[in-house]
């Protein structure tokens, strides 16, 4: 098989997996939905919709200013992006037919809740033949339980699958 033809068939199932993982995504409409969100009216949340906008701590937008940074009030942990706002704009993307970077906004609010460190051994672990399938199923039942990161879970689950026909797995 062709180097090519190798890439083409790991993309097809990579979207595949991508739209398998759309299935949970829908449970977290609802916060769009109930803010009454238009793409149109909305966008972008940061200028059109800043009342919203909460940081993972709770300061809203408007206190994230240089005199609170100067003065101590806001600290690094306040600037962070809250998992809502990701979902929220998740929702826009869907609103203009861009569901799959919907989708990747949607991943990406339930990785917020894992720390960096383990974000960085994850991403090692899934490299080509860095981990067994086990292993590879065991951080998918970590991201599941421990962070319910359920989308996310899913995807390294369907990376272990698809490394195990596609033999990138490390040796056990």
């Amino acid at each position: 098989m062709s180097q090519e033809k190798m890439i083409e068939d790991m993309v097809r199932e990579v979207l595949k997996s991508m739209t398998k993982g759309s299935a949970p995504a829908a449970q977290t409409v609802s916060t769009a939905a109930a803010q009454g969100l238009n793409p149109d009216r909305d966008y972008p949340l940061a200028t059109k919709r800043p009342e919203l906008l909460k940081s993972p701590t709770g300061k809203k937008l408007s206190d994230i200013t240089l005199a609170n940074v100067l003065n101590g009030d806001v600290k690094p942990q306040d600037v962070r992006i809250a998992p809502e706002t990701l979902r929220m704009q998740g929702e826009i993307a869907d609103g203009v037919g861009r569901t799959q970077f919907g989708d990747n906004l949607r991943r990406a609010a339930e990785l917020t809740t894992i720390p960096d460190d383990r974000i960085l051994q994850i991403y090692n672990a899934l490299r080509p033949y860095r981990s067994t399938r086990a292993e590879l199923i065991a951080i998918a039942d970590e991201l599941d339980t421990k962070y319910n990161a359920k989308i996310n879970a899913a995807f390294v689950r369907e990376a272990a699958g698809v490394y195990e026909r596609r033999n990138r797995l490390r040796a056990e």
